[in-house]
């Protein structure tokens, strides 16, 4: 499977040429800097993702990719819409509703937050290849066993991957879509497929590990 390029053209900028260590350093200061602004300090917030924009802007991020990536914060989006309802406290008539003062304070703390530190995380992503990544990881002195774990999950992420298309491939070759709720259970037989498959790989490469000398306790 090939990675997305995130600039159309190619190009390397100065984002790309700098090493994968500062950024990762960079990355965890702008996490912590974030999380530490107090949650009133809007015009702070909003100049935080005018960086962030302009950068992301500046690597080309397609906005594709930007949106999928995004969604990952789906979850926080849905405890955020209910804290104004579910918070205790003084309460504010909104549109005839009435909501928690703290609730909703609380609900864009979390959102701003959360959608500014994974911004800063698409952008470190965007312009840093995986495997640099865990070199950066190494380079801090992260436990060797989980850097090790983390280099096995990306590579292997690529693969399963790969196993999951040549399924789609060969069931739209059969002649198959998804047209009603019956189908979905040839999907959900196809997804069962797909992690026996994915374990027995892990297995064999797991065996294959150990025949070479590789033990429990060693990175």
């Amino acid at each position: 499977m090939v990675p997305e390029r995130t600039d159309p053209e190619g190009g390397q900028t100065w984002l790309h040429r700098l090493t994968p260590r500062t950024k990762l350093i960079v990355l965890i200061a702008a996490a912590v800097v974030i999380v530490a602004t107090p949650r009133e300090w809007v015009p702070v917030f909003a100049g935080y993702a005018l960086v962030l924009l302009c950068l992301l802007a500046a690597v080309r991020v397609p906005l594709r990719l930007l949106g999928r990536r995004l969604s990952i914060e789906i979850p926080f989006v849905v405890f955020a819409i209910l804290m104004p309802f579910v918070a205790t406290g003084p309460r504010v008539d909104v549109g005839g509703i009435a909501l928690s003062v703290q609730g909703l304070w609380g609900a864009w703390a979390l959102l701003a937050k959360a959608t500014l530190a994974l911004l800063a995380a698409i952008v470190f992503t965007a312009t840093t290849e995986p495997r640099r990544i865990v070199a950066a990881l190494e380079s801090l002195r992260m436990p060797a066993q989980l850097t090790a774990i983390i280099g096995f999950m990306l590579r292997y992420l690529d693969v399963i991957g790969e196993e999951s298309a040549r399924m789609r491939i060969a069931r739209e070759s059969r002649g198959f879509g998804t047209r009603g709720l019956r189908d979905w259970r040839t999907l959900a037989q196809g997804v069962g497929a797909l992690f026996v498959r994915a374990h027995a790989r892990g297995e064999r490469v797991h065996l294959a590990m150990l025949a070479r000398g590789h033990s429990e306790g060693s990175a």
